[in-house]
């Protein structure tokens, strides 16, 4: 897990360099608003969730160096599917991306939200070819009682290392750096709770404006899906 003392990676090293250019790959491949719309594939997943007003498109688009590849809703909460891309040559992928609904939002119908509750529980839990997931948390919030029950879900898989956890710290630019340091050491805390001393968990503050943990996120995910040899 990531430290508060840890210096940020450099934007421009040769391993930022690739894993962004790999990011810039992404390309849609299909929107589903049932789980058995999804294609089955072997390729490794890597899902992002979080709360609607989280950051969650911007952070995707921010990766990716696409001012649209996720489509954020003028109303949050209102983008109900699950978009994936590819990720990787044209003619032969090695990952996929998966923009899950953002959840939480008020104005969304309560009929909506527990279908999608519903649908995004069973993807997080059964989903074969989940690799990893990336959970955006404002950083000026923390962990809600709804990010908290999302890791619950995600829970059994993480602490089998069947899946990884990459939590990124949204909108970190509004913060001090005391704000910063208290903000880590909270989510710290939280995830401890999770997994104990699994290996596979991941924290960064992220900040699109100011590109903080931009190229830190970028190799986390490079890492959980090596180039193939």
């Amino acid at each position: 897990m990531t430290s508060p003392s840890k210096p940020p990676a450099a934007t421009d090293s040769p391993a930022a360099r690739a894993a962004l250019a790999w990011l810039h790959s992404a390309r849609f491949l299909v929107t589903a608003s049932r789980l058995n719309e999804l294609p089955t594939t072997e390729l490794p997943e890597i899902a992002f969730v979080g709360r609607s007003n989280a950051g969650k498109s911007t952070a995707i688009n921010t990766l990716a160096q696409h001012k649209r590849l996720a489509f954020a809703s003028r109303t949050p909460g209102r983008t109900q599917h699950i978009n994936l891309f590819e990720l990787g040559a044209k003619d032969g992928a090695d990952a996929l991306l998966a923009d899950l609904p953002g959840y939480g939002y008020a104005a969304v119908e309560r009929a909506a939200k527990l279908r999608w509750q519903e649908v995004m529980a069973d993807y997080l839990r059964t989903r074969r070819n989940l690799h990893g997931v990336v959970q955006m948390i404002d950083s000026r919030l923390g962990f809600t009682d709804l990010d908290r029950q999302l890791l619950a879900l995600i829970e059994p898989r993480v602490a089998s290392g069947e899946v990884r956890l990459l939590v990124l710290l949204t909108k970190a630019d509004k913060l001090n750096r005391r704000e910063s340091d208290a903000a880590l050491q909270a989510a710290q805390a939280v995830l401890a709770e999770l997994a104990g001393e699994s290996s596979d968990i991941g924290l960064c503050l992220f900040s699109a404006l100011s590109r903080r943990g931009v190229a830190d996120a970028a190799m986390a995910l490079r890492e959980w899906v090596p180039p193939a040899a």
